[in-house]
Parts: structure tokens; C-alpha cells; sequence
């Protein structure tokens, strides 16, 4: 689970459609593509959240966004209509 910090009003997608650009890999860093769904906070000051998942990667440890040059269909945005920075957690 990626918790953002500076979204503005609120995590959506630019498009309506479901999330895209987001790959996860375990300890052994071998990325795959992964599904991503946005997680609205719901209680008073509660962040919103993106959860990433591959059904095929069973303890997962890093996650990328939209990490490759010039990304195509990258479209997490804030409500603002900002989009996220393309990011990674892993070194």
C-alpha cells in the first residue's frame, strides 16, 4: 500500500479508467505489471492510498510508477489535475 502525502483534495485517475503503470516485485526484485486500485480516505484527516497487487507475487516489497521514459497511459492524478511524478521505492 503507497500512502501519498501531498495529493491535493483526492487521488483519482484522469481518464475514469482503472489504474495503470504500476509494477511490483518481491525480494528478488524481479518487477511484473500489477493491478492498482485508489483507496479513498474515509475518516478526518486520513490520506488516501493506491493498493498494488499481482496475484503471481505473494510477499510484496517494492512498488514503481510510471517508471520508464516517456510513459504511456500513466494517469494517476490528483483532483487538482496534477499528475503523480513517475516513482519508485526500491535503490
Amino acid at each position: 500500500m503507497i500512502v501519498f502525502t501531498n495529493a491535493g483534495e483526492g487521488l483519482v485517475t484522469n481518464d475514469g479508467e482503472e489504474l495503470r503503470q504500476f509494477a511490483i516485485a518481491g525480494a528478488d526484485k524481479k518487477f511484473a505489471w500489477a493491478k492498482a486500485k485508489i483507496v479513498h480516505g474515509t475518516r478526518f484527516g486520513e490520506k488516501d492510498k493506491v493498493v498494488v497487487w499481482n496475484d503471481d507475487i505473494s510477499n510484496p516489497m517494492y512498488v514503481r510508477y510510471a517508471w520508464a521514459d516517456n510513459p504511456d497511459g500513466a494517469n494517476l492524478y490528483n483532483r487538482e489535475g496534477l499528475p503523480a511524478s513517475p516513482f519508485r521505492t526500491d535503490n
